[in-house]
C-alpha cells in the first residue's frame, strides 16, 4: 500500500483461447488452486514492450501454445476480483484477449496443467441446441425470487426488466449475445459460487464448473463477443480447416451460438452472402454420397464492410 493509502495497481494479461472439436466449443485453461483458470500473468513493464506480447509470452509459458491472431477483449478491474491481491494491498487489472485455434488434436500443449474444457461445462445455461438445458429449471425460479426481493416497486421493475432482456423471460426473446449480462445477473443474485466467498472457497459447482477468480465472467464476456462477431465478421472460418463441408460449417456456428439452425435456411444464407466457394472436391466418407467441400471466399472481405451472417431463427 502506498503512502497515500491507495492500492498498488498490477496489470495482468489473460487469454481466452477458443477451439471447436466434435461440435463442442472448448476453452484452453490451466489449473490454479484446483480450479480451471485462463492462462494469465503479470505485465513486466521493463521486458514487455506491448500488452499483446506479454499475453503471448504467458500463454506460451503456461500452455506451450503459440497463439496466432488475437484481439483485445476487455479490461476487468473490479475491486476484490482477486482476494489474495486485495489482502496484499493490490488492485489487479486484467486485460483479456480472445484467440482462436483450429486443431486441438495436435500435441501442442506441453505444460502438464494445461488442458481444454467444454465452454458449456463452465456456462451450462448457454447451450440451447437441444432446447432448454436442465439447469434452467433451477435458474428461472431463483431469478424470479431475486426479482421479488427488490426493496421497492422501482427496484423490482428494474430487476424484472433486466431478467427479461438477459434471460428471455416475460415474453422477451432469448438473445445468445447477452451471455455476460446473464452471468452478471446470476452473480448479483448470489446464485453462482463466485458471488459468495464461502461457496467459492468450497468450490460450489451447483450452476456449472466454477473457475478461478472472475474467469467465468471473462469467459462469458468472450462468448458474447464471439457470438456477436458471427453476424458481422467471418470469424467462424478461423476455427475450420481450409476445406470443409457446409454441415461442418453449420455445426461449428451452432456450437458457438448455442442454438440449432434450420439447415436449408442456413445454407441459402451462407451461399447467398458469398461467404464460400465450392472447391470441386468431395469429402471422404464411409457411406452415402460424399459431401461437397467448400472454402472461405476471402474476396468477400473487400466487397463489403461487415461480411458476417445474420443467423436464421432456431429450428
Amino acid at each position: 500500500m502506498s503512502a497515500s493509502g491507495s492500492s498498488r495497481v498490477v496489470v495482468e494479461l489473460s487469454a481466452v483461447v477458443v477451439a471447436v472439436r466434435e461440435d463442442t466449443p472448448r476453452v484452453l485453461v490451466v489449473t490454479r488452486e484446483g480450479l480451471p483458470a485462463l492462462p494469465s500473468g503479470e505485465l513486466d513493464p521493463d521486458a514487455d514492450h506491448t500488452l499483446d506480447r506479454a499475453m503471448r509470452r504467458w500463454s506460451a509459458e503456461q500452455t506451450g501454445l503459440a497463439l496466432g491472431f488475437v484481439e483485445q477483449l476487455y479490461t476487468f478491474g473490479d475491486p476484490g476480483r482477486d482476494p489474495d491481491a486485495s489482502a496484499a494491498g493490490e488492485r489487479r487489472l486484467s486485460v483479456a484477449y480472445l484467440a482462436f485455434v483450429r486443431d486441438i488434436e495436435s500435441p501442442i500443449l506441453t505444460a502438464p496443467a494445461a488442458h481444454w474444457v467444454d465452454v458449456y461445462d463452465l456456462l451450462p445455461w448457454e447451450d440451447h441446441r437441444a432446447g432448454d438445458p436442465g439447469v434452467m429449471a433451477a435458474i428461472r425460479p431463483a431469478i424470479e425470487e431475486w426479482v421479488d426481493r427488490g426493496a421497492n416497486d422501482d427496484e423490482r421493475a428494474g430487476r424484472g426488466e433486466r431478467a427479461d432482456l438477459s434471460w428471455g423471460t416475460g415474453g422477451a426473446r432469448w438473445d445468445p449475445v447477452r451471455s455476460l449480462e446473464r452471468f452478471e445477473l446470476l452473480y448479483d443474485a448470489g446464485l453462482v459460487g463466485e458471488s459468495v466467498p464461502a461457496r467459492m472457497a468450497a468450490g460450489d459447482q451447483t450452476l456449472g464448473t466454477m473457475a478461478a477468480l472472475d474467469h467465468r465472467r471473462v469467459l462469458a464476456s468472450a462468448l458474447g463477443r464471439l457470438r456477436g462477431k458471427l453476424t458481422y465478421r467471418p470469424v467462424v472460418f478461423e476455427l475450420l480447416p481450409p476445406a470443409f463441408t457446409l454441415s461442418q460449417l453449420q455445426h461449428v456456428v451452432e456450437a458457438l451460438a448455442g442454438v440449432t439452425l434450420h439447415k436449408q435456411n442456413f445454407r441459402r444464407l451462407v451461399e447467398g452472402a458469398g461467404l464460400v466457394d465450392g472447391t470441386g472436391e468431395r469429402a471422404a466418407t464411409t457411406g452415402g454420397r460424399p459431401a461437397e467441400l467448400f472454402r472461405f471466399r476471402r474476396e468477400v472481405l473487400r466487397e463489403r464492410p461487415a461480411p458476417g451472417m445474420n443467423l436464421p431463427g432456431r429450428r
